[in-house]
């Protein structure tokens, strides 16, 4: 498939334009890829840009992640990342035929997140037009994922079996009933003189049972 001059942004040549050109020139667009596969697919984007000689339009591929810690069933903690955006990853670009083909053609990639272009004649859907995100928002984007504090994440839902380690009411067992990762706490009820008692515990408290 190929596009009307109109569906891009840039429509100079990119072999009469200087890579400092270039690289001002380029936006960032968010591309939709199959659930999982974001950085397989980033390492297939960077093979590929340097395979198919389209350097000097497709500048960088970015996976925005935020840093979390996830506590493990025995109580440590494990430093890890976070997606910002599960199903998508950023691409920076100069858009035109070749540059659409060697995204689009990706595996894994499903499509570019944009305006739906209806069909010209016949029935069925048409096709996507990319859209590039604002300066604005890529800004807001990368901030937040330089910014953002460690977001402690568990293991554990309403309604998982706990047993309490330490504090007050350790050997205790019980029912979670709320998480707050942002607190790094959960609420359980806990038997206590024969009665359900609502308790707040922290994650580093209790350990899920299987």
């Amino acid at each position: 498939m190929t596009f009307a001059s109109d569906d891009f942004q840039q429509n100079s040549a990119p072999e009469e334009q200087s890579e400092e050109t270039s690289a001002k020139n380029g936006r960032w667009y968010a591309v939709q890829v199959a659930s999982g596969c974001e950085k397989r697919v980033k390492a297939n984007l960077e093979q590929r840009i340097e395979t198919l000689d389209v350097v000097n339009r497709i500048f960088q591929i970015e996976i925005p992640q935020t840093p979390a810690i996830r506590l493990r069933k025995d109580g440590s903690r494990q430093s890890t990342e976070e997606k910002v955006f599960p199903g998508y990853v950023l691409v920076n670009m100069l858009m035109d035929d070749d540059t659409w083909q060697v995204i689009k053609n990706t595996p894994n990639v499903i499509n570019f997140v944009g305006a739906e272009q209806k069909r010209r004649y016949g029935r069925g859907r048409g096709h996507v037009k990319p859209l590039p995100l604002g300066n604005a928002e890529v800004e807001r984007i990368f901030k937040q994922a330089q910014e953002q504090e460690p977001i402690v994440k568990i293991d554990m839902a309403p309604g998982d079996k706990i047993l309490v380690l330490s504090g007050p009411f350790k050997d205790f067992e019980g029912e979670v009933i709320e998480v707050s990762p942002e607190r790094s706490k959960l609420k359980a009820l806990l038997s206590i003189f024969g009665r359900d008692t609502p308790v707040e515990l922290e994650f580093n408290q209790v350990q899920k049972e299987s």
